[in-house]
């Protein structure tokens, strides 16, 4: 049996130290992960994660882009945001949800950011304008 941790910026969401299987979604697509698979790193996409523990059966969780370390019986998968539910379809819902806002948010920001850009430069040249006309 696997010992998986899921990690959040601000905490531990899960620890389950009886887990059989695990399936995720990386840059190289979807990859599974049993006890004696060879270690590894990689980098994880949003996605659903499944597992599977002989204490809860299969469980589905919905995650945020990030990455995920194999070593030995031990996986540490390290994530912006996770979600637990039963029902894949309010999952999958729930994390197109999260990336759009997400997306709509870094928009705003890169609007907000350009429109800061381009007033400093405009008082920039104003400024060097003024030091070379005097």
């Amino acid at each position: 049996m696997m010992n998986l941790k899921i990690l959040l910026p601000y905490g531990v969401f899960t620890e389950n130290n009886d887990v059989t299987r695990i399936v995720l979604e990386t840059v190289s697509g979807s990859y599974g992960f049993w006890p004696n698979r060879l270690d590894c790193i990689a980098a994880l996409v949003p996605g659903i994660l499944t597992y599977q523990t002989i204490s809860e059966g299969v469980v589905y969780t919905a995650i945020d882009e990030g990455v995920v370390i194999k070593s030995g019986l031990d996986v540490k998968i390290s994530v912006r945001k996770a979600i637990r539910g039963k029902e894949l379809g309010k999952l999958r819902e729930a994390l197109e949800s999260d990336i759009m806002n997400l997306e709509d948010r870094e928009r705003h920001v890169r609007s907000v950011l350009a429109k800061l850009e381009s007033g400093f430069i405009r008082n920039f040249q104003k400024v060097i304008t003024n030091e070379r006309s005097t």
